[in-house]
């Protein structure tokens, strides 16, 4: 794979300043200016709506008993907590590439992201999760480009 130059666009700028404190993390340098990723996925995330920006599988064992009943439980409250997000049924068999039990939840903004992610890494539980982006590079996107919780 090939990676974008990260600093390209600050070739101009001055070096950072390098002071510590005490608890050695380095100085905050505020430029009175928020990342644009607050307010819009980086890219080559899409963000148009034709697809979801971020996809988020969870996986349950369905022949524990417990996790099963953790699993039933988790996908209600996310439809309940997230009304407004898109939830997949429970699928009790594998399922294309899928080859646990699991469903699927999708995230289109990253005030979506913000709130249903922290949420999820405090309540999954014994489940296990893989979370991708779609950036039209779809085997990018499950083998370099994913995060797995669990």
């Amino acid at each position: 794979y090939t990676y974008p130059d990260l600093l390209k666009d600050y070739e101009s700028q001055p070096p950072l300043p390098q002071e510590r404190l005490p608890n050695l993390s380095l100085k905050p340098v505020p430029t009175g200016v928020l990342s644009k990723t607050y307010t819009e996925f980086a890219d080559p995330i899409i963000k148009d709506g034709s697809h979801p920006s971020f996809e988020v599988h969870i996986y349950f064992n369905i022949d524990d008993p417990e996790e099963k009943e953790y699993a039933y439980k988790l996908h209600e409250r996310i439809r309940r907590e997230f009304p407004e997000l898109k939830i997949y049924c429970i699928l009790e068999t594998p399922w294309a590439s899928h080859t646990a039990e699991m469903w699927e939840v999708n995230v289109h903004t990253p005030a979506q992201f913000g709130a249903f992610i922290p949420w999820l890494v405090i309540n999954r539980g014994p489940l296990g999760c893989f979370m991708h982006p779609n950036t039209g590079d779809e085997i990018r996107d499950h083998v370099q480009r994913f995060t797995l919780f669990g």
